[in-house]
C-alpha cells in the first residue's frame, strides 16, 4: 500500500542575526507515523516545529504540510494541527475549562460537540478536579496537562508534540504514551521531540537525529541501533568500599569504557578478553563484580555514537534550561 506524505521538508534553513539554526534539514513523515525529533539542547528541534506550525517563517527552503505550503497556506495548516508548545499558550486569568472552551470556538468545534470533547479531554488528563481553577494557578504538571488538552480540542490530523512529557507526573505521561501510540491506530500523525531517548524508542516508527542545525541521521530505531552493532557491549554491576574512577578501566581492551555509578560499560571487540582484563582488575582493586552481561545495542547507544552525548548529559542540559 502507498504511504501518503504528511508532512516534508526539504533544505529548511533559519538563521537568526546572521547565525544558523537550522542547515539544509529534509525530511519526511507519512501519515499516521509517529515521527521522533531527538537531539541536545540548541539543536533546533523547536525551531523547526515553530516554522512547520507557522510561527516562525524559514529564511529558505520548503515546507509542507498535509499538502499545503507552510508560507502561503498557513491559516489553513493551523486548522489542520494541534501544537504542543515547549511552554505555556493558555490565558493564565481563564480557568481551565473557558480556556479549552475558548480554543474550541476559536477551532469552530461545533457547539453540539464541544462540551463532550472538552468532558473527554478533562476526564482523559485528570483535569476535572480543576475544571473551574485559574490555569494561572495550576503547578507546572497541571498546566502541561491543559495545554495538551486544548492541542487536542479540535481533533487535528497533525499534532506536534515538543518536550510532551517534560513536567508530567508518571501516571499523566504513561496516559500521554498510550495517547500517541492510540494516535497511529486513527490515522494521525505525530511529531514528537523528546530528550527522553527511551521514549523515543518505545514510541516512534521513524527517529531523525539532529545537531548543530543539521540532521546527522534519520531512520527507525532498530535501522539506527545497527550503526552499533558491530561493537559488543559489556556491562558489568560493581561493588566498591571507595568510589571508582573511570581512569581505573583505561586500560581494558575496549574501543571506549564508560561508567555510571555502579556500572561499567565497555565497548569491545572481544568479550571474553575483557572479561578476564575486568577481573583481574576487580583483584588488583580490592572491588567486587556483582553482575555481568552483554547488552543488545539500544537507540541510545546509536545516539551517542552519532553525537558524542549521553543521554544523562542531554536531560540534565535540558532539565537545567531556565
Amino acid at each position: 500500500m502507498e504511504m501518503e506524505t504528511s508532512i516534508l521538508v526539504e533544505g529548511l534553513t533559519k538563521t537568526f542575526d546572521g547565525k544558523p539554526a537550522l542547515s539544509n534539514v529534509s525530511f519526511h513523515v507519512e501519515r499516521g507515523e509517529v515521527f521522533g525529533y531527538l537531539g541536545p539542547n540548541g539543536a533546533g528541534k523547536s525551531t523547526t516545529i515553530k516554522i512547520l506550525s507557522g510561527l516562525l517563517e524559514q529564511t529558505s527552503g520548503r515546507a509542507v504540510i498535509d499538502g499545503l505550503d507552510n508560507k502561503r497556506e498557513r491559516v489553513e495548516i493551523k486548522k489542520r494541527i494541534g501544537v504542543v508548545p515547549e511552554t505555556s499558550n493558555l490565558y493564565p486569568e481563564l480557568s481551565v475549562y473557558d480556556n479549552l472552551r475558548f480554543v474550541s470556538r476559536l477551532y469552530q468545534v461545533p457547539r453540539a460537540a464541544r462540551e463532550e470533547k472538552i468532558g473527554s479531554l478533562l476526564d482523559m488528563f485528570g483535569l476535572k478536579d480543576y475544571r473551574n481553577r485559574g490555569f494561572g494557578k495550576l503547578s507546572k504538571g497541571l498546566k502541561r496537562r491543559v495545554v495538551l488538552a486544548a492541542a487536542l480540542v479540535h481533533d487535528p490530523d497533525i499534532v506536534f508534540l515538543d518536550e510532551p512529557t517534560s513536567g508530567l507526573d508518571i501516571m499523566s505521561a504513561r496516559n500521554l504514551r498510550k495517547m500517541i501510540q492510540g494516535f497511529k491506530q486513527e490515522g494521525v500523525t505525530v511529531f514528537l521531540t523528546t530528550h527522553y531517548i527511551e521514549e523515543a524508542e518505545e514510541l516512534c516508527d521513524r527517529v531523525a537525529i539532529l545537531v548543530g542545525g543539521r540532521i546527522v541521521k534519520v531512520g527507525t530505531p532498530g535501522e539506527l541501533e545497527a550503526l552499533v552493532r558491530e561493537t559488543p557491549i559489556l556491562e558489568a554491576s560493581l561493588k566498591a568500599s571507595n568510589p571508582l574512577g573511570i581512569q581505573l578501566f583505561e586500560g581494558l581492551p575496549a574501543d571506549e569504557v564508560t561508567l555510571q555509578g555502579d556500572k561499567v560499560r565497555v565497548y569491545t571487540s572481544d568479550v571474553s578478553e575483557a572479561i578476564y582484563a575486568l577481573s583481574q582488575l576487580s583483584k588488583r582493586h580490592g572491588f567486587e563484580i556483582t553482575e555481568i552481561n552483554t547488552l543488545q545495542p539500544s537507540l541510545e547507544e546509536a545516539f551517542v555514537k552519532l553525537t558524542g552525548l549521553s543521554s544523562e548529559e542531554m536531560r540534565s542540559e535540558k532539565e537545567g534550561k531556565p
